[in-house]
């Protein structure tokens, strides 16, 4: 099925209002047709990623935000599971050690970004350094820099430079060959609730949910105006938004891997030549004797 997903894609400075955001599209699928093409997505990207290892020529970050069970783990789960694990990994950046915290605050996620031929998944990203920490502004405190040592000094100028060191940054990795997709996973918040009753009532979920579920949830607004002014100030053409609707599962995983084959056809990847026909000619003459 062709489905235009450039309705989801946040166009350069565009003011972004979450509320006019769909949360509850299935694109016309159903779970079935959901699953079938989920099937052939994770055929053929298995092929391309198969070449784009051996092209050598580009990266691929991949960035996965969300809300609290929006369902980044499935989005995972689901959309890579065919890929070659040699070449694709997956980070996810819990709150920063003590020994992170003596560096800057892109420093551990530089450290993980995707060498040449190479899928990087950010499970939460470089991005909670411009949302969670917005939300709560004394956790900036945490990072001991000069001239923000209380939380009054940090105002707008002081986000607006994170979002212009975050976009320099990626335009930077765009320049020397790493392509990046951003996905936030757009949940209502009464989806929401339905699935951290899920988690609660069902025993072996409860693992998934803490009680800082519900400290993020009652700061929803505040989550809000984060994400609208960070999708808003950071979607580029060198590293687009796309906000996925998130209440449907399924569309959300045949979304996030339409997308990603849709970057994977544009590359023009090729397998490298082999060193010479010749080569090949001896090198099979010479196995064949034994």
């Amino acid at each position: 099925m062709n489905f235009d997903y450039s309705k989801f894609r946040v166009k350069e400075g565009e003011k972004v209002y979450l509320s006019n955001r769909a949360t509850h599209e299935d694109g016309g699928f159903t779970k079935k047709t959901a699953k079938e093409e989920i099937e052939r997505n994770i055929k053929e990207l298995k092929k391309l990623q198969e070449m784009f290892y051996a092209d050598d020529r580009y990266s691929l970050l991949i960035i996965l935000q969300a809300r609290d069970a929006a369902g980044k783990d499935g989005v995972i789960r689901h959309v890579m599971s065919g890929i070659n694990p040699q070449g694709c990994r997956v980070h996810s950046f819990k709150t920063p050690t003590r020994s992170e915290l003596e560096h800057d605050y892109l420093w551990r996620h530089y450290l993980a970004l995707p060498q040449r031929g190479m899928i990087e998944i950010f499970n939460r990203s470089h991005y909670e350094n411009v949302l969670a920490t917005k939300v709560n502004p004394q956790w900036i405190l945490n990072e001991r820099i000069p001239g923000y040592e209380t939380v009054d000094k940090i105002d707008q100028k002081f986000w607006e430079e994170r979002y212009d060191s975050i976009n320099s940054i990626e335009q930077h990795l765009h320049q020397n060959g790493t392509r990046i997709l951003k996905f936030f996973l757009h949940v209502s918040k009464e989806e929401q609730k339905a699935r951290f009753l899920s988690r609660i009532e069902e025993p072996d979920k409860n693992w998934k949910f803490s009680s800082a579920d519900l400290q993020a949830r009652a700061q929803w607004e505040d989550y809000d105006a984060a994400f609208e002014e960070m999708l808003g100030k950071t979607s580029k053409p060198y590293a687009p938004w796309f906000v996925i609707p998130g209440d449907k599962k399924f569309f959300t995983r045949v979304a996030v891997g339409d997308i990603i084959l849709e970057l994977f056809r544009s590359l023009d990847l090729r397998y490298p030549p082999a060193e010479s026909p010749e080569m090949l000619e001896k090198a099979k003459l010479e196995l064949s004797r034994g």
